[in-house]
């Protein structure tokens, strides 16, 4: 038995196995959040400052230990864009269109080739999200850091109008968007599972798409800024960006059961690290997105408009209770 296993529970590998114990994290925001609590106004996606007659939106966030699999692959190229999206993709969520982005890099000492190729996976996501680059810091902290520490804040202006009320209500309808992969959460799981035994990044990849594992675990998180105009068109009354906590992200929208019929298809990857890991199927719905990044609840006659004009499909529906119910599982 490997020293991975070893550590493993009986139900097989679980995200708190692999370092992270998702409801220590919780209650530890909790605490953060309690203690702040009187100081400003927050959304479970956004920091809102009102500025004159409209709201000025914040959110932070960094690309966690994907990071470690970029260094191991020595591909940086592709994180950037991860960094953009994990904190323009909350401010989606919100309602709010990004406007500016401010990166902060701290390394245990410095090097032209990781900050080129990170410069060029932060250009290609501003870019892509049309949020401009205004700047950032390098910290050198050989002391504090090992190795490297990527992470971004995103700031932007919305009207009181344009933010999403955040309760989905009984009745509205799911939709859900497609996710590109893991995206920027679970890696710790997903590195432990792919490095379990003999197991490396390098390895040959057992699906179409990728040469390698590292290269399917290193394709970047999906950017939804795209569909901004299309959802201040409908009455969207709330959305979830599927993060950490995986599919409970739902519950962020309300208090309410989130009855999951279709779920969108998962990706290959997905079954490679639950089949590679001995991953159970409520822990992998638990940590990742399975196949989708971005849920939406809005009326029926609503739903029906918004998956016309995007790539939105119908995924589920919103009734009393307080679970998601997806897959035969109840979270």
């Amino acid at each position: 038995m490997s020293e991975d296993a070893d550590t493993e529970s009986e139900e097989g590998m679980t995200y708190a196995d692999a370092g992270v114990d998702i409801d220590a994290s919780e209650a530890a925001t909790a605490a953060l959040v309690d203690a702040v609590a009187d100081v400003g106004n927050t959304t479970d996606y956004a920091g809102l400052v009102p500025v004159g007659d409209q709201y000025l939106a914040l959110a932070t966030d960094g690309v966690g230990t994907k990071l470690l699999v970029a260094e191991a692959m020595a591909d940086y190229s592709t994180v950037g864009i991860d960094c953009i999206a994990m904190n323009v993709n909350d401010l989606v969520a919100a309602g709010v269109a990004p406007d500016a982005f401010v990166d902060y890099l701290a390394v245990d000492e410095p090097s032209e080739t990781l900050t080129a190729q990170l410069g060029e996976g932060l250009a290609a996501g501003a870019e892509e999200a049309e949020v401009a680059l205004v700047g950032g810091e390098t910290a050198v902290m050989p002391e504090v850091v090992n190795g490297f520490d990527l992470a971004g804040t995103v700031a932007g202006l919305a009207d009181e109008d344009d933010l999403f009320p955040g309760d989905a209500r009984v009745g509205d309808a799911l939709v859900g968007f497609a996710s590109t992969g893991i995206h920027s959460n679970g890696l710790t799981l997903a590195r432990r599972a792919a490095t379990r035994g003999e197991g490396s990044y390098h390895d040959d990849y057992p699906y179409e798409g990728y040469e390698t594992v590292g290269e399917a675990l290193l394709e970047p998180t999906r950017l939804y800024t795209y569909l901004l105009s299309h959802l201040r068109e409908r009455d969207v009354h709330a959305a979830a960006h599927v993060t950490g906590g995986g599919w409970t992200n739902l519950s962020r929208m309300g208090e309410h059961e989130y009855d999951v019929t279709d779920p969108l298809p998962a990706q290959d990857v997905f079954t490679f690290v639950r089949e590679r890991g001995d991953v159970s199927d409520e822990e992998m719905h638990r940590t990742f997105n399975m196949g989708t990044g971005f849920v939406v609840a809005l009326p029926e006659a609503e739903a029906e408009t918004l998956i016309a004009e995007t790539d939105g499909e119908r995924v589920g529906t919103v009734r009393d209770g307080d679970s998601v119910e997806i897959r035969g599982l109840s979270l």
